[in-house]
């Protein structure tokens, strides 16, 4: 044998052995947990399953087996006096503000991205903490900050939940997100589908492209008048038909699921006519709108939270600025009726707080108020769940107790069946395998 042949042979071996080892030192960096389950809620059958075991290799469900289940070597997680429930899914919030008025109204001009990004992470961290592990984020006043925060869950530097980001709402001339409604007139300029204003088709076009270069998850647009908008009117249409058709071909070619903040009727009928996939608040949705909406398949997002928490402040003075006050005690009550008479016509229904205007962290007290007004409890959880997941278009790995899903779960140990209310403080929450809480 040449030498060559020999030193060739010799490296050979020496991968081999390298490999062996590398792959040594990856089966045993895997973690496995059992998660012992007295009672856990299938949201797919809408059943609840008994005395069951939850297999987690790394940050994937593995395997669910009835019984409770042990194995040599692998770490078991006693929920036996408590009911398991997948992670819950928020699909309206906005995690880079807090409604904090009046100071909150003119935070923009003092705040630096940095300043709204290291502040949104606190916020992140109580909505994970309140059992939320995936949230869609429907505008963000400083885009970066958000995509900054987003990614920096995703690469485990900061604690929070999963999120699905629109970055900047799409919003017409003088409409709900224009950012310069309320500036004096040097201040205003003319934004346009950059900022998100559009006037027309091809700014429509323009601004979902835009969206897609900025590296938005998902496109948001505001198609009626809005509440805490420094504006008149809390429901008119803002959006032609035209524009929103091309809104949502161009959507449609990015692959991207299309958002519509709207109050009221005329507008999000026009929207859903157009193929939308969600409408948010919907809160003067009229019988034509909600049988469109069964027809098209739209999910509704309710926000009864904001409803009440704008309610709330429209009643104390000095809390909201002149041309608010009124739009927030008319609008804030009337969501939670809304929501109610959608349910009983079988609108489907995904769950939603808008926490950013409701506090952040508070985001169970929706389930609640869902229950209050006629929702069993397995459907509240299945709007945050499973019909979540659905809009997102991530029901085959989000908002399940199944294997190949994401290990995301969380436990109460009160029955939240005879008390609903259990579930605005878990005892338990996982995200990825990880555990965030643990009482």
């Amino acid at each position: 044998m040449s030498e060559f042949s020999r030193l060739y042979r010799s490296a050979q071996a020496l991968c081999l052995f390298y490999l062996a080892i590398c792959s040594s030192f990856a089966f045993a960096a895997q973690t496995s947990i059992f998660i012992h389950a007295g009672q856990m809620v299938d949201v797919a059958k809408g059943e609840i399953l008994v005395e069951q075991t939850i297999r987690i290799e790394d940050d994937r469900i593995v395997a669910v087996t009835p019984g409770f289940a042990r194995e040599e070597g692998v770490e078991v997680v006693d929920l036996s006096d408590a009911t398991v429930m997948p992670g819950f899914m928020d699909m309206h919030v906005h995690l880079g503000q807090e409604l904090d008025p009046p100071g909150s109204y003119s935070e923009g001009f003092y705040m630096n991205s940095a300043d709204i990004a290291l502040r949104a992470t606190v916020y992140a961290r109580r909505t994970l903490e309140a059992g939320f592990t995936t949230v869609r984020d429907l505008g963000a006043r400083d885009k970066d900050a958000l995509f900054a925060l987003r990614d920096a869950i995703n690469d485990g530097i900061v604690a929070g939940p999963r999120i699905f980001a629109a970055g900047k709402s799409i919003a017409t001339t003088g409409g709900h997100a224009d950012p310069t409604n309320g500036l004096r007139e040097d201040l205003r300029g003319d934004p346009g589908p950059k900022e998100g204003v559009i006037n027309g088709p091809n700014d429509a076009y323009k601004a979902v492209r835009q969206r897609y270069k900025d590296g938005s998850d998902v496109v948001k647009l505001t198609v009626t008048g809005g509440v805490l908008s420094l504006a008149k009117s809390g429901d008119n249409p803002q959006f032609t038909s035209e524009e929103l058709d091309a809104v949502v071909a161009a959507a449609s070619d990015y692959g991207f699921v299309v958002a519509v903040h709207a109050h009221g009727a005329e507008g999000m009928k026009r929207a859903i006519r157009a193929g939308v996939h969600s409408v948010e608040h919907g809160t003067y949705m009229d019988a034509e709108a909600m049988a469109l909406m069964k027809a098209h398949n739209t999910w509704y997002v309710p926000t009864i939270s904001a409803g009440k928490w704008v309610a709330e402040l429209a009643q104390q003075e000095g809390k909201l600025p002149a041309v608010v006050r009124p739009k927030a005690a008319a609008v804030g009550p009337q969501i939670q009726d809304t929501f109610a008479e959608a349910w009983r016509q079988g609108v489907p229904i995904a769950f939603g707080t808008d926490a950013g205007v409701s506090p952040h962290g508070k985001n169970g007290r929706e389930f609640r108020f869902m229950v209050e007004v006629g929702m069993p409890v397995m459907e509240a959880l299945r709007a945050a769940t499973i019909n979540a997941a659905m809009l997102l278009r991530v029901e085959d790995e989000l908002g399940q107790i199944a294997p190949n899903y994401f290990a995301d779960l969380v436990a109460v140990r009160s029955d939240p069946f005879s008390d609903v209310s259990s579930l605005e403080s878990p005892d338990f929450v996982m995200k990825n395998g990880v555990v965030i809480v643990s009482k």
